[in-house]
């Protein structure tokens, strides 16, 4: 048996030497207690192009995670992630190399692992490689794995073995080398070789592979195995190691399915039936794969997930377990199985395989399960029913998703290199902008069968290396008599949105003239259809339309004109997309009224209501009221909001509007204008109220050509106009008058977790004073885990006309009067008490409240704060302040801050400052102030944070 093997892996090296298959041989010994793989490998590297070649390009991935500053590393802090930066040195994993000689001469060949990409070897020849050759390439290596909580791979806490792109491979060349660095995005570009890899591990271990297995050897004594895989084609190698695998096999009639991805509650033999029926519908879609084994493994499931309520807790979940296992195997399978036919660079050229995967998901439901809908049994429920969200298909969240980020005009091209996009685009937004852009294709071509010509496209091109999307596009242009130009060039290639309306319908003797209108600078198509009785009687596709176009239409029956009646477009305003033949505005979309905000239903204007119930026992005890608003799921141009309220306590009515129109930006570093106004009529101490009336305008910028840069820098201008009215039981005296404020104010902010900056200037001009202010932020995370944090400003009063005795638009040093009502106190006019202890760092910045708390003239302050030990800071202030006819007083303090989610829950404990020791002092409890964060939109943002 062991002989046969032998001579069977010599005809496949033999083979790959005279055709030209590129070999790779790896030959690795497992170390669990080092954590370490000790490896000696062949590469039998194969020059396919016309080129002479001087060196060779080859991935190691491995060593990515060696330092704090590789691409990896700096991936990680993008994404404000401190797992790794804070990681100890033995959990991150690098390769050492011994050596790498050439096979010919047995000499020693010069490598480096090039500056910007550590895991990127360069691999210099002792002699010219010419087009039509092979090379070989001998290395030896150890590889010391890293913690698989960083990526998933690596080793785990149970210490198995979760290996992929750990040994090294050849980069791709094409005329120029395509290598590309680890950023966790699992896209590695590699040329497809022929693969052997000898593994020698504990007896006690299990290895599984997708490569085909030719023997396992035990070794009683040693108490070790050598096991031997090959494989055909490859290059995806995944390989795990564990002590007890998960693992199952499932014998279909096309291939072997192994897999470890789980649904509790589902029988085995379900599970089979189920793979068989998905291996039925692969083959059927995508041809026959080329290998005898599919394996998909949870990570690869928890890497690309069925993003919504799917992820909810199993008690919780709203769909049969058999669908839930159906689509995570489906989806993961779809996943593997193209990217291991059709071999497009991964990074440069996702979107295809991405959205096949997604435009294949649809198919599958669409036929299985047409019924099935976004809520899944929730879909039933009385109250739930009642919303749009019950009504739609399960399949129409590609279309939120992808229009989530549409509306924020935070999309990107999906040409879009892979590294370049940021979080929400790469693992949601844009595989289902690109899935349903394929089924919109489809529809379109209705002279042809797009899913046989796809299936027709795969099979032709199946391990082809040199297939490019081109060709995909070239293909379909051969079959269809369509114009789909519009489709790589404008949805593919750029931002553009889709967004038309109907508008207007002109009636004559014989016909009906329907003018539509393209609301953007493309040239994509719609569907127009013709409705009677809420029933389709006719459809038509409109092409080529520059600004508004005429189509003359037979006069029938028809009441009504829908533009996409079956939301097969994913365009960016669905709300202008219908019209009466005979109506007014209110027959085109009649007015809906819903309780609570829903998914945007475009065939009603819709108003929304939500009681308000909030309780403040100091001014107005409980309050009730309710939201009037029209905001829906996904971000509208155009919001208002209405909200009436009733204080129990006080007897108040107090309440305030808003309504506001942003314009999104395109391909300009401006990318973001709103203006609107505001009102409110709030209590703000007890028995007093105030009016604010505030119209603003916001200029927002960003880095057109890099999303994932984050930097923000907004100018806002805004006129603040302030009347407070004091009733007879009021507790608070006021000494100036009402007041109106011109505000301009400039911010740049740069967000990171390892480093971060921010800066401010903000302008105040009123009729008797005005002012200017300066802050500037850094923090940074330290190579040794050390946070540092600097705060600076300064503030100086141009002209001040104001009460002298009042210190109410005077800097506050610990706790600003906020008198533009912009910060979130929870207790705004409370000077003693728990409220009263909040801090929200602005102007001075100070913890502790000195003698001089305010100042009516200048003031200049530093705050500081460094590590003691993990998420306890020491943290100083020092400062000037200056008030008129007084000399500048020295300020200091000092004190413990226990940063536990910084700018969201901090506390600080004041230690010495110029009161002397408070720690010593009676009463220290009052003295501690604290940071806390109760808005659910301002929470919201920690997750945001690390997907926009």
């Amino acid at each position: 048996m062991i002989k046969r093997i032998f001579i069977s892996y010599l005809l496949c090296l033999f083979c790959s030497s005279v055709y030209g298959q590129n070999y790779i041989d790896v030959n690795a010994n497992v170390d669990v207690e080092t954590k370490t793989i000790t490896i000696s490998q062949t590469i039998i590297y194969k020059n396919e192009t016309r080129d002479s070649l001087n060196e060779i390009y080859l991935h190691d991935w491995n060593n990515s995670y060696s330092t704090k500053s590789t691409p990896l590393a700096k991936r990680f802090e993008e994404e404000f992630s401190t797992k790794f930066h804070l990681a100890k040195s033995e959990q991150r994993g690098f390769t050492l190399i011994t050596g790498i000689t050439d096979n010919n001469d047995k000499s020693n060949l010069n490598f480096e692992h090039l500056a910007k990409h550590p895991d990127v070897l360069r691999v210099s020849l002792s002699k010219v490689l010419l087009p039509g050759e092979s090379y070989n390439i001998n290395l030896s290596y150890a590889l010391v794995l890293p913690d698989a909580t960083f990526t998933d791979y690596g080793i785990t806490k149970n210490k198995d073995f979760e290996l992929k792109y750990w040994y090294i491979t050849p980069a791709v060349y094409d005329g120029e080398w395509h290598y590309y660095s680890n950023k966790n995005l699992d896209d590695l570009f590699i040329p497809k070789s022929d693969v052997k890899i000898t593994i020698e591990h504990p007896i006690n271990y299990r290895p599984t592979s997708e490569l085909d297995l030719l023997s396992a050897v035990p070794n009683k004594d040693t108490k070790r195995q050598s096991t031997l895989y090959f494989g055909k084609d490859r290059t995806d190698t995944y390989l795990a190691l564990q002590k007890f695998p998960m693992f199952r096999s499932v014998q279909t009639d096309d291939l072997i399915v192994v897999s470890n991805i789980n649904e509790s509650g589902l029988p085995g033999p379900d599970k089979a039936i189920l793979t068989d029926k998905i291996t039925k519908f692969l083959i059927e879609n995508l041809g026959e794969y080329p290998h005898k084994r599919l394996l998909v493994s949870r990570i690869d499931y928890g890497k690309n997930p069925l993003y919504g309520l799917n992820q909810l807790p199993d008690f919780l979940r709203p769909f049969p377990d058999q669908f839930q296992y159906e689509l995570k195997l489906l989806k993961s399978a779809l996943k593997k199985y193209i990217n291991n036919i059709l071999l497009l660079n991964p990074r440069k050229e996702h979107w295809l395989s991405e959205g096949l995967q997604i435009y294949y998901m649809i198919k599958y439901v669409e036929d299985y399960y047409p019924d099935m809908k976004l809520l899944g049994t929730l879909a039933n429920v009385w109250g739930i029913r009642a919303f749009h969200a019950a009504d739609v298909d399960f399949n129409f969240q590609y279309f939120l998703y992808s229009m989530e980020i549409a509306r924020k005009n935070r999309d990107q091209p999906l040409t879009t290199s892979k590294d370049s996009l940021i979080k929400f685009n790469a693992n949601i937004a844009g595989k289902y902008k690109a899935g349903v852009g394929l089924n919109y294709l489809d529809k379109f071509t209705d002279d042809i069968d797009l899913s046989e010509t796809i299936t027709e496209f795969l099979k032709q091109n199946r391990l082809n290396q040199n297939t490019k999307i081109s060709d995909f596009e070239a293909f379909v242009n051969t079959k269809t008599s369509k114009n789909i130009d519009w489709f790589f060039n404008d949805y593919i290639g750029t931002r553009k949105k889709i967004d038309f309306k109907i508008k207007s319908v002109v009636t004559t003797e014989d016909s009906i003239k329907v003018t539509v209108k393209n609301k953007r600078n493309n040239n994509m198509p719609i569907s127009l259809y013709s409705i009677s009785n809420d029933s389709v009687i006719g459809k038509k596709w409109v092409e080529n339309i520059k600004g508004t176009k005429t189509i003359n239409l037979p006069k029938n029956q028809t009441d009504k004109f829908v533009l996409d009646y079956n939301n097969v477009i994913p365009e960016f305003n669905q709300r202008d997309n219908y019209k009466s033949v005979n109506g007014s505005f209110i027959s085109n979309k009649p007015l809906q009224f819903r309780l609570f905000k829903d998914i945007e239903d475009p065939y009603y204007n819709q108003v929304f209501f939500m009681p308000l119930v909030e309780f403040n026992n100091i001014y107005d005890g409980l309050t009730l009221g309710t939201k009037v608003y029209n905001k829906t799921i996904l971000r509208k141009r155009l919001n208002y909001r209405f909200s009436p309220q009733y204080a129990t306590k006080s007897k108040s009515l107090t309440g305030s509007t808003s309504i506001f129109y942003t314009h999104n930006i395109e391909n300009k570093n401006l990318y973001d204008i709103t203006y609107g106004i505001n009102a409110g009529y709030q209590s703000f101490a007890e028995d007093a109220f105030f009016t604010r009336i505030r119209p603003t305008l916001s200029l927002s910028f960003r880095n057109d050509k890099d999303f994932r840069a984050d930097q923000i820098d907004n100018i806002t201008a805004r006129f603040v106009s302030i009347n407070r009215d004091l009733g007879e039981n009021a507790t608070v005296e006021i000494n100036e008058p009402d007041y109106n404020v011109f505000n301009l104010r400039y911010t740049h902010y740069n967000p990171g977790r390892i480093n971060f900056s921010s800066f401010s200037s903000d302008l105040q001009l009123a009729n008797n004073f005005s002012k200017l202010s300066l802050s500037y932020e850094f923090r940074k995370l330290t190579q040794g885990n050390r946070n540092i944090n600097l705060r600076l400003f300064a503030g100086i009063f141009l002209n001040n006309d104001t009460d002298p005795s009042s210190d109410f638009f005077s800097f506050g040093l610990d706790r600003p009067t906020d008198y533009l009502f912009d910060l979130n106190y929870l207790g705004r006019s409370e000077a003693a008490g728990l409220f009263s202890q909040q801090l929200i760092i602005a102007d001075g910045g100070f913890k502790s409240v000195l003698d001089t708390p305010f100042a009516n003239q200048w003031m200049t302050t530093a705050n500081f704060s460094t590590s003691i030990w993990r998420y306890i800071q020491a943290y100083g202030d020092l400062g000037l302040v200056k008030n008129k006819f007084d000399s500048a007083h020295f300020v200091y303090d000092s004190g413990v801050r226990l940063n536990l989610v910084e700018d969201y829950f901090e506390l600080y404990f004041p230690v010495y400052s110029n009161l002397g020791w408070e720690i010593a002092e009676p009463n220290y409890g009052e003295r501690i102030r604290f940071i806390i964060t109760v808005d659910p939109q301002v929470l919201l943002g920690l997750f945001r944070r690390k997907w926009y």
